[in-house]
């Protein structure tokens, strides 16, 4: 697909926002994972084999068509936004779990983004799947260009200067949310004829998606006894997925904006959702005598 669109806009809306998230991490972020590694598992395992089963299973309930599958499966592989980290603050997260799972996530989706849309292409578009990501070694390296190379700038500014890094972290993160709301706009346009079936058939798999995906991020690490602060940031990070992830992978390497529409569709719902699991959290399962977690 050779639009400007899928040239110019969606990936440059990615690099802003994976560099901001850049901006937002130290390299204290990633020997964390050492020092409290188990909340760290939990959240990986609840990411990379939950919720891609979770989604395989709700779109084969739902009968989605298979370019709607396909794209479902494809969000579900793509790693958490940055607004996790935000989200995860205002509702008494524990906020330096949720950057280090940010931060792991981020390299992980290096290895699982491949395999999984391969899988679901193979699965439900084999015309596609054919030139699919896990097929093609420089595909491979677009997602590896797409995703990480952005961060590592953003790892390597905040080294040298932490201090224009933290005054440029806010405006980035506004400018994230304004590219991404860009892109979101520009493919349900791009569309705009089967908008309404699209919306239809994939509205409610992507509300169901996204609640199965808070609900899994909470529910699943307070079985396994972390405590309530450190599942919130599970929640958060799981249930908040990096759309702009997804819809680049669509549009700019697959070359198929209908693959794209489940992240968009999903990207104007999983702020209110989340908002209401948040609350829900914080408030309903907050235990009278629960003391506050240790910083992860």
């Amino acid at each position: 697909m050779d639009t400007p669109l899928a040239t110019v806009l969606l990936p440059l809306a990615l690099a802003v926002i994976m560099f901001g998230l850049g901006l937002s991490l130290t390299t204290d972020d990633f020997r964390r994972v050492r020092r409290h590694p188990r909340a760290v598992v939990v959240a990986m395992v609840c990411q990379l084999l939950l919720l891609p089963v979770a989604c395989f299973g709700l779109v084969l309930a739902l009968g989605l068509s298979p370019v709607l599958a396909a794209g479902m499966m494809l969000l579900a592989a793509s790693p958490g936004g940055t607004t996790a980290n935000l989200f995860s603050h205002l509702f008494g997260g524990d906020v330096a779990l949720n950057v280090t799972l940010t931060a792991v996530n981020a390299v992980l989706a290096i290895v699982t983004l491949p395999i999984i849309t391969n899988f679901s292409l193979r699965y439900f578009e084999p015309d596609i799947g054919q030139d699919s990501l896990g097929l093609q070694f420089g595909k491979v390296l677009q997602v590896f260009a797409l995703v990480l190379v952005p961060v590592v700038i953003g790892l390597a500014v905040r080294r040298r200067s932490e201090t224009f890094a933290l005054r440029m972290d806010r405006p980035v993160r506004q400018l994230s949310v304004l590219v991404l709301v860009a892109v979101i706009i520009g493919a349900l346009v791009a569309e705009r004829g089967d908008i309404v079936d699209y919306l239809v058939d994939v509205g409610p798999a992507a509300l169901a998606f996204c609640v199965a995906s808070l609900t899994i991020g909470y529910f699943v690490p307070r079985l396994l006894r972390l405590d309530k602060r450190q599942s919130i940031a599970c929640s958060m990070e799981i249930g908040v997925h990096n759309s702009a992830v997804s819809m680049t992978l669509a549009i700019s390497v697959l070359g198929s904006v209908g693959l794209a529409v489940p992240a968009a569709v999903y990207g104007v719902l999983m702020y209110p959702v989340a908002a209401l699991a948040g609350v829900l959290m914080s408030r309903r399962f907050r235990g009278p005598a629960e003391e506050p977690a240790p910083a992860a």
